[in-house]
């Protein structure tokens, strides 16, 4: 079996007002394999946030399995980590103990969740960092310090709803190389939401598209350009192809 695998889920949502049944997802399946970075695009509307809040344990589907190394992790919350679009670090902690929060929470004392996450922020590329407050950092150091927090209390996968959307053009290439090297140290496997088409081709292994009332899986698009992928990847005819491909299933 795979890392992460997604087996015909299902949500069923009650509207507040009248009692409305709506459909949110059908028969969703998809896998994520170890060390695999992979996308999932689709149209406003088509359930994406609601398939990571599903995944992550915060909402229960009505029907279907989240599997995690072969274990049952459906709506178990704190199973899978999910990174939001905003960073959420708390201004009033320093750098470090915003990174070791999870740890804390799960039981973890603050000085050992503190040993744990310090040898991390030079992998992160965070070294110094350590007790500053969030407000001292740029933006796309807030990201690194958030994606730390998020693979601290990961098990192997972790869930990014467009962690680089905020982030200014010449800042988003540097994390994106960034985040792919350190990847590549870390063991960690990514699943993230995107509506940004390039951000998806140049990171990605695979891309899955979920389209539709209710959200169901339309396709999948395997990005064969081996990684680290060149500069002049974007440039070039095979990519101008994948976009033309995602475009037309968007």
């Amino acid at each position: 079996m795979s890392l992460l695998e997604v087996t015909n889920l299902k949500k069923i949502y009650t509207t507040r007002f009248g009692g409305n049944k709506v459909q949110a997802l059908s028969n969703v399946n998809f896998s994520v394999e170890k060390g695999e970075f992979v996308a999932i695009m689709g149209e406003s509307g088509s359930g994406k946030t609601t398939l990571f809040n599903v995944l992550s344990g915060i909402i229960p589907p009505d029907e279907g399995k989240v599997y995690l190394k072969d274990q049952d992790v459906t709506s178990t919350p704190g199973s899978i980590s999910y990174m939001l679009q905003k960073d959420l670090l708390l201004p009033h902690k320093k750098v470090i103990d915003n990174v070791a929060l999870p740890l804390v929470l799960k039981g973890m004392k603050k000085a050992e969740a503190r040993e744990k996450a310090n040898p991390l922020f030079a992998e992160f590329g965070l070294e110094g960092t350590q007790y500053q407050y969030p407000s001292q950092l740029s933006g796309g150091m807030r990201q690194r310090a958030a994606l730390l927090r998020t693979y601290l209390s990961s098990s192997g996968v972790a869930l990014l709803d467009e962690p680089f959307s905020a982030l200014d053009t010449l800042t988003k290439a540097s994390v994106h190389k960034w985040y792919l090297e350190v990847m590549q140290h870390i063991d960690l496997s990514t699943l993230f939401i995107t509506h940004d088409i390039d951000e998806a081709i140049l990171l990605s292994d695979r891309i899955y598209i979920l389209n539709g009332t209710p959200g169901t899986i339309k396709d999948e698009i395997v990005i064969q350009e081996r990684k680290p992928r060149a500069e002049d990847f974007a440039l070039s005819e095979e990519f101008l192809e994948y976009k033309r491909r995602i475009i037309s299933k968007l």
